[in-house]
């Protein structure tokens, strides 16, 4: 799957973040390109209309409150169509969580290639904040708000979420190891226990800036994280 880059929140020179990790309004919206996408043009627009109007009222409503009239409202499609793509309401909805895991990992994708060097994880780090400075510190990162809704209730969305977190957590472990390579970082430390721990306090910061409408918390969270990274270099 991917997600649309759609604006720039101009929150660095000659680096351009995307808006769609972080839901606006209540609503994310999303370009899919789906793993099993159907053989037409038209059935794949179709699949795609359906996702995103399943993410928008998870977004408005909650997963557990969205149901697939909802959906067939929003699409529109009907429910023949809703029943060709997906099995159930839980296939659609695990299509959301994957849908959600590539908007945030995508959104990130240009700095997330430049957390291979000391500036590159700082520019990501205030990349990070401004986005919750421009949000007004709402929406906090889809991917925990979904794990709150399905962790307990659905074992497949559970894993399909950890494997989402899994893969933001490599993208940083690689630009750790990268810099692990090149001598910058101590040959003992472990870019996975650096990784796991730096994901940890985004979504803790991430979390806490939402509940008190204040950026600092992801602020504070991001310099105890560069604290972390730094006591491991050369």
């Amino acid at each position: 799957m991917r997600f649309s880059k759609i604006g720039s929140l101009g929150l660095l020179h000659a680096v351009e973040p995307h808006r769609d990790w972080i839901v606006k309004s209540n609503v994310v919206r999303i370009d899919v390109v789906s793993t099993q996408a159907p053989p037409t043009p038209k059935g794949q627009r179709t699949r795609e209309r359906i996702v995103q109007a399943a993410a928008e009222l998870v977004a408005e409503k909650g997963a557990v409150a969205m149901s697939l009239d909802d959906v067939g409202s929003r699409a529109p499609a009907s429910r023949s169509q809703l029943y060709h793509y997906f099995e159930n309401k839980a296939a659609l909805i695990r299509a959301v969580v994957n849908a959600t895991s590539d908007a945030v990992l995508g959104a990130q994708d240009e700095l997330l290639l430049g957390v291979a060097d000391w500036s590159g994880i700082e520019r990501w780090m205030d990349a990070l904040v401004a986005i919750q400075v421009e949000r007004q510190a709402r929406g906090g990162c889809p991917l925990g708000s979904l794990a709150g809704q399905l962790a307990e209730r659905d074992p497949e969305a559970r894993a399909a979420l950890a494997e989402g977190l899994g893969r933001w957590q490599d993208s940083i472990r690689g630009g750790l190891e990268a810099l692990q390579a090149r001598g910058q970082l101590r040959a003992e430390a472990d870019p996975a226990a650096l990784a796991a721990a730096t994901i940890a306090l985004i979504q803790g910061g991430l979390l806490l800036t939402q509940v008190r409408r204040d950026p600092q918390q992801l602020r504070s969270a991001l310099d105890a994280g560069l604290t972390l990274l730094h006591a491991q270099a050369t």
